[in-house]
């Protein structure tokens, strides 16, 4: 005879039955429709924002990586060392 044991998935089944039973409200529910609508669109701006900054970051850096290239492309001793010295290919 062995009794079973109450897992973790079985206790939170448990204990979110008990918790609408007892009639605690969630802070969503206690919340005003205008509150929470104002706090979507906040989280809405919070994300735009930070994907307008991470697409200026990464603009930023592009355009200082082609200027860095532009630069090294001017530099006759870089190419001498990065240009390929078989010239029996060209032939």
């Amino acid at each position: 005879m062995v009794k079973k044991r109450n897992t973790p998935s079985r206790q939170s089944t448990n204990r979110t039955s008990s918790r609408e039973e007892s009639g605690a409200a969630t802070l969503k529910d206690m919340l005003s429709d205008e509150v929470l609508g104002k706090l979507k669109a906040q989280a809405k701006e919070i994300k735009a924002a930070n994907q307008q900054r991470q697409e200026e970051a990464r603009r930023l850096a592009e355009e200082k990586k082609k200027a860095e290239q532009k630069k090294l492309d001017n530099n006759f001793e870089y190419l001498l060392e990065n240009s390929n010295l078989d010239w029996h290919k060209y032939k």
